[in-house]
């Protein structure tokens, strides 16, 4: 990633959630972020898709072994609890309050989050394929 080239698919001002389309709890936290953010200040795309791979690469995080959320926001990338907790931050109502987490030092913030990333297969279950949005939704996840 050079800080002078912009993220590939992503608009000026356009704030982006990349995650494991085959993770059911990941699955599970977009539906919560597309029934949250009303705003929609969030597009979404799974990490398996053209777009999340392009983006994975533009950010130098791997593409074939995937362990944590990404936000990408002003063209940084945020990853695992400062993704998560700048995503509730970008929450309406009692969700945003969830953001004072972060003053939490980060390196116990991010140990409860590997530790749930590590064991959310076997926690939450894996779909053999990425979910497809409804097409209600289809505008909230980015498309080359």
């Amino acid at each position: 990633m050079s800080p002078h080239t912009a993220p590939p698919f992503i608009l000026p001002n356009e704030r982006v959630v990349l995650f494991d389309g085959v993770c059911s709890l990941c699955n599970g936290w977009v539906k919560f972020l597309i029934r949250h953010d009303t705003a929609q200040r969030l597009r979404l795309a799974a990490v398996q898709s053209v777009e999340g791979q392009a983006l994975l690469n533009w950010a130098g995080l791997p593409t074939g072994q995937f362990d944590s959320l990404v936000l990408i926001e002003n063209g940084q990338p945020l990853l695992r609890s400062d993704a998560v907790l700048r995503i509730f931050a970008l929450l309406p109502g009692p969700w945003r309050y969830l953001a004072w987490l972060r003053v939490m030092p980060r390196r116990l913030r991010d140990a409860c989050y590997a530790h749930v990333a590590q064991n959310r297969y076997a926690w939450f279950g894996r779909n053999d394929a990425c979910l497809l949005p409804h097409a209600d939704h289809q505008r909230r996840f980015l498309h080359g």
